[in-house]
């Protein structure tokens, strides 16, 4: 299984409706997309004060694999999603950062 996690510092500007517009989006694929088991979306509720370094939205997407992760990464429809959160992110794709993690059954 790979775990796709992604957190966001987003402008300042950026209202709560469009965040929640922009998840909910990312939560649609897993209804377009084959090979996607989970989508969980949220705002950071560590206690670790500065720790998130400002990313203090994310998400995390569950894939059965590397190849349905690799599919998602090319498919339009997360693309123009993935453009919108970049126009939304501080300093665009350097106020998004991606870890990927490879879990054992």
């Amino acid at each position: 299984m790979i775990r796709h996690c992604v957190f966001i510092r987003f402008k300042s500007d950026v209202s709560e409706t469009l965040k929640a517009e922009l998840f909910s989006e990312i939560d649609a694929l897993k209804n377009h997309l084959d090979g996607i088991l989970a989508v969980h979306i949220g705002h950071n509720v560590s206690p670790e004060t500065g720790m998130d370094k400002g990313y203090s939205d994310g998400f995390i997407v569950d894939f059965n694999d590397a190849a349905s992760r690799d599919v998602y990464l090319k498919d339009e429809e997360h693309q123009k999603t993935g453009g919108k959160l970049v126009a939304a992110s501080e300093g665009g794709v350097d106020g998004i950062m991606v870890y990927d993690l490879e879990i054992a059954d």
